[in-house]
């Protein structure tokens, strides 16, 4: 299933989401010019778990190994790669932004990635093949977007075997289908003996990692605006009450 945009309106333009979308292409274009350089930035500021745990050994440091929990968020393994990912960040994160505001947002981006990354180094600790990619980040913005518009419909691609067909899908089918293939494929590389992901170089833990954390911090940040809406009407009241008296 491939989405292609929801049916939510958005209230003002969602600036940092585009900036992101702009970021990343900006610095896989970089990339894509650079040649051999490329791989070497990528050994350099991808996320490599082993080196996360023991930096040291690879003659980084802390501070240097905790920079590419951010800078392995902006690089791409290849076209198909990036083109994925914006489709997913340009159509449910606009929402998400709307929905926080934008430096919250962008916070959340960043966090969401950095969970994404340490679930997979969690489970690969001696793992050395560099993780690079927004997708821990997107998975994050696709569980707070499930969280804040459950109800919301995708427009989706769905290709068959000699055509397609456009249907609407409930972002409540959309993305618990989208997670689960997620968390079966990061399963598949866990019970195979962990080969697949080394041989793969696919984080699908990452984006399982990322997916929870944005839909628990979601879920927080929803609870926390439905109290205070709750608490909006008593302070109206007892402001009447006050003039009254």
């Amino acid at each position: 299933m491939i989405p292609l945009r929801d049916t939510l309106i958005l209230s003002r333009l969602p600036v940092v989401n585009r900036t992101l979308v702009v970021m990343e292409i900006v610095v896989f274009t970089i990339q894509a010019v650079a040649g051999e350089a490329a791989e070497a930035w990528v050994k350099i500021f991808g996320f490599v778990p082993a080196r996360f745990f023991n930096p040291a050994a690879f003659g980084f440091n802390h501070w240097e190994t905790g920079v590419t929990l951010m800078t392995s968020l902006f690089m791409h393994g290849g076209f198909v790669h990036l083109i994925g990912n914006l489709i997913y960040l340009w159509i449910f994160g606009d929402d998400v932004e709307e929905r926080m505001g934008r430096v919250p947002y962008l916070l959340f981006f960043l966090a969401c990635g950095a969970a994404g990354s340490l679930t997979h180094a969690f489970l690969f600790p001696t793992s050395t093949v560099p993780s690079i990619g927004a997708s821990g980040s997107i998975a994050g913005i696709l569980g707070a977007f499930l969280v804040f518009h459950p109800r919301a419909r995708i427009m989706t691609l769905i290709p068959l075997v000699v055509s397609y067909t456009l249907t609407e899908v409930p972002a409540l089918v959309f993305l618990p289908i989208w997670f689960g293939m997620q968390f079966l494929n990061g399963w598949f590389a866990i019970v195979s003996a962990r080969g697949v992901q080394e041989v793969a170089g696919v984080a699908w833990w990452a984006h399982v990692g990322g997916f929870v954390f944005g839909a628990g911090l979601g879920a927080i940040l929803k609870l926390i605006d439905l109290r205070k809406k709750r608490r909006l009407p008593d302070a109206g009241d007892n402001r009447a009450l006050a003039d009254e008296r």
